[in-house]
Formats: C-alpha cells, sequence, structure tokens
C-alpha cells in the first residue's frame, strides 16, 4: 500500500503517506477520486453518486462517461470521435442507452389520422417534420424531449399530389411529390420554389450544400443546383436500368449512391464496403421487406419491416436482432420512416405517429418503480 502511494505523492515523507493510508474514500482529493471512478462500471458509478453530494458532482462530469458511451449503444458518439449531442450530459445517454439495450420504453401515440397515408419524417434539433399527404407538418418537441405538442407550428404545401420524400437542409426544407415536381421551402420565410424534375414521382431525394439529388420511377437520377444564381437548374441527368428507389449524396459532395429495383431473394439487412463486398449480414427473423433504416454511427441500427408495425433494434456486434417492438398490431401496416434521438424513437406508419421513451425506466438496480414496456402477442404472418 505505501509503494502505491509513493506512485501516487512521489514527494511525500514516509509519515505523511502513513498518515494518508488511514484516510476514508471521502476524505481523498478530487483528482484521486476521479482516477479511482475511472476504474467503475456503469452500474458501480450509478450506485457511488447516491453516496454524498460531492460524489455526485464528481460522477456527473463527461470525462468518466465517455470511454463507457464509446462502446454503448446510442449515445450520440459516432465511430469518427463527433459528438452529436454534445448538450446533453453522458451519463444520461449512457443511462437511456442501457434501456435501448434491454428494450425498457414507454409506447405512445401522439397523433393519429383518419385515413391510411404514406408518411415520412425528419428530426432537427427540437423540431419534428411529418409529411401527410400533400402536406408537410413541423411540430414542435418538448425542450427536454419528453413530449410532441399535437398543434403544428407550421405547414408547408404547394404539392398537388403527394410528398413522397424529403430532406432538411440547413433552413431548406426540400421535398419530391407524387407528381414529378420538386419544391423548395425556405423554413425561415414565406418563399419556396418549384420546378419539374421527372416524368414520374419523385421516389427519394436528398440535399446537402448547394446540391440536390433525385431519384424517380422514370428510370433517372437527376443532380439539381441549389445556388440562386441558378436555382432549380439540372446539372446531370443519369440513365439507370430500372426504377430509382433510394438516393444518397456522399458527406464529401464527391459522389451520389442510388438504389434501384431489382429482382432475385436477398438478405434483408447487409453492410457493404467500398469494393462492394459484403462486410455484415442479418436475417429479419420473419422474413418481412424491411422499408427503413437509421443508425447511430457506431453500433446500432433500427429497421422498421412491412408487417404489424415491427421496429427491431440490431447491435452490430452481434448476430441477432437486439429488441423487437410492434406498435400496430393486430393491424398490419408498415413502418414508413423511423428516426431517433438517444432518448426518443418516432415511426411513422399508416394511420399514426408512434413514439417509444427510454428515457424513464428503472436503470442502476436501485429501488424504483419498473415502468410498463408494451408486450404484443404476434398475430402471424400476413398471407
Amino acid at each position: 500500500q505505501e509503494e502505491g502511494y509513493e506512485l501516487l505523492c512521489p514527494g511525500a515523507r514516509q509519515g505523511e503517506r502513513r498518515a494518508m493510508l488511514a484516510l476514508l474514500l471521502p476524505q481523498l482529493p478530487d483528482d484521486i477520486l476521479l482516477l479511482l471512478f475511472a476504474y467503475a462500471d456503469a452500474q458501480a458509478l450509478g450506485r457511488l453518486s447516491q453516496v454524498c453530494r460531492r460524489f455526485q458532482r464528481l460522477i456527473n462530469k463527461d470525462t468518466l462517461w465517455r470511454s463507457i458511451a464509446r462502446v454503448s449503444l446510442n449515445t450520440g458518439l459516432t465511430r469518427l470521435g463527433r459528438d452529436s449531442f454534445p448538450q446533453i450530459a453522458l451519463k444520461d445517454r449512457v443511462k437511456a442507452s442501457r434501456n435501448w439495450k434491454h428494450g425498457r420504453c414507454r409506447q405512445e401515440v401522439p397523433l393519429r389520422w383518419k385515413c391510411n397515408l404514406l408518411p415520412w419524417l425528419q428530426l432537427d434539433q427540437q423540431w419534428l417534420y411529418l409529411s401527410q399527404a400533400s402536406d408537410i407538418r413541423a411540430y414542435s418537441l418538448s425542450r427536454n424531449g419528453t413530449g410532441l405538442r399535437r398543434r403544428p407550428i407550421a405547414v408547408y404545401t404547394g404539392h398537388q399530389d403527394d410528398v413522397c420524400r424529403f430532406v432538411l437542409n440547413g433552413s431548406q426544407v426540400v421535398s419530391g411529390g407524387g407528381n414529378g415536381k420538386i419544391i423548395v421551402y425556405d423554413t425561415c420565410s414565406s418563399f419556396c420554389t418549384e420546378y419539374s424534375a421527372h416524368n414520374q414521382e419523385v421516389n427519394c431525394i436528398d440535399s446537402r450544400g448547394h446540391v440536390i439529388v433525385s431519384g424517380s420511377r422514370d428510370k433517372t437520377a437527376r443532380i439539381w443546383s441549389l445556388n440562386s444564381n441558378c436555382l432549380g437548374e439540372c446539372m446531370h441527368t443519369i440513365r439507370t436500368e430500372d426504377r430509382v428507389w433510394s438516393i444518397a449524396i456522399n458527406p464529401t459532395l464527391s459522389s451520389v449512391l442510388t438504389g434501384t429495383a431489382c429482382c432475385g431473394h436477398a438478405s434483408p439487412l447487409r453492410i457493404w464496403d467500398l469494393q462492394r463486398r459484403c462486410v455484415m449480414e442479418w436475417e429479419e427473423p420473419h422474413d418481412s421487406a424491411l422499408y427503413c433504416l437509421q443508425t447511430d454511427g457506431n453500433y446500432m441500427i433500427a429497421s422498421g419491416s412491412s408487417h404489424y408495425g415491427v421496429v427491431r433494434l440490431w447491435d452490430r456486434r452481434q448476430s441477432k436482432s437486439l429488441q423487437m417492438f410492434f406498435l400496430s398490431s393486430p393491424n398490419s401496416s408498415p413502418v414508413y420512416c423511423l428516426r431517433f434521438t438517444t432518448s426518443h424513437l418516432y415511426a411513422a406508419l399508416a394511420n399514426a405517429l408512434y413514439t417509444l421513451d427510454f428515457t424513464s425506466s428503472k436503470l442502476w438496480g436501485l429501488p424504483g418503480k419498473e415502468p410498463q414496456t408494451p408486450t404484443v402477442t404476434y398475430p402471424g404472418r400476413c398471407t
């Protein structure tokens, strides 16, 4: 023990080192406590934070949680080291991460509509954008992220047909409609620009910087300019062999990726490298088509399937599905789109918007009320 204190306090005399041996844990200086706490896991840190206010203050520091957050699900830390939610304490994100892993959540339905639609949604800070038929509605999320205000704060109109897809690019909402038109809305003003883009419906769209890319059933993908001096000008047209169902711009703006219709059976969920080699593959247990995907940029993938509103969580380090949630049973509806933050998952189905809240479950094994987790019996395959 004296050798250990010699390493921590090399200048201390032998008598001082013996005196330090008699110190209780709360009597140690902050820097020594932080060094000791760094060896504790999440559960131990949670229990230590209940000892006293001083321990709680030290354990709330992000430095203690960063290494734990890097290997946890959906904490906002990407593999490239970027922090997507720096305004939220890492301790709270690790807490919610364990709830994602164990499927502890509270299910709510903040919005319903009477007729079946093909909705799409996007998240931006404290706003949720949801397409309903030919309109795009913006809803305000509460500051603590625990609720959705049911009355929209803005409605973007102009499409004569249903909105198929839309994306957010800074202060702009870029949307593609069923009549082949693209409309760009400015959220800071009432200005919008409309132009004819394709001969058939716009199946997919993406936008970064001053560029828009779109794909259509007319077997073309097109690249458009967002510069004010040539807004709406088609810069390139890419001819494909079949309908374009998905499209994305490389973050460096150096390339465009397209996904087209094809025949033949393939595993629903795969990860490919840039040499077109499959590096990871999972089988969907009920052999349902996957309608949407999102990743946390690290280990977690969320997928929405074509039957009974099934949402699955996947861990890239495991070979099987991590968690499964039924959102629309017994009435079957695909999950047309899903988005998530570190605390909530939002899923748009044919007739409702569902939310899963992962913030309020018991975490550290301390006394508390266990929340009600939705459990639904799988109704069977649709034939």
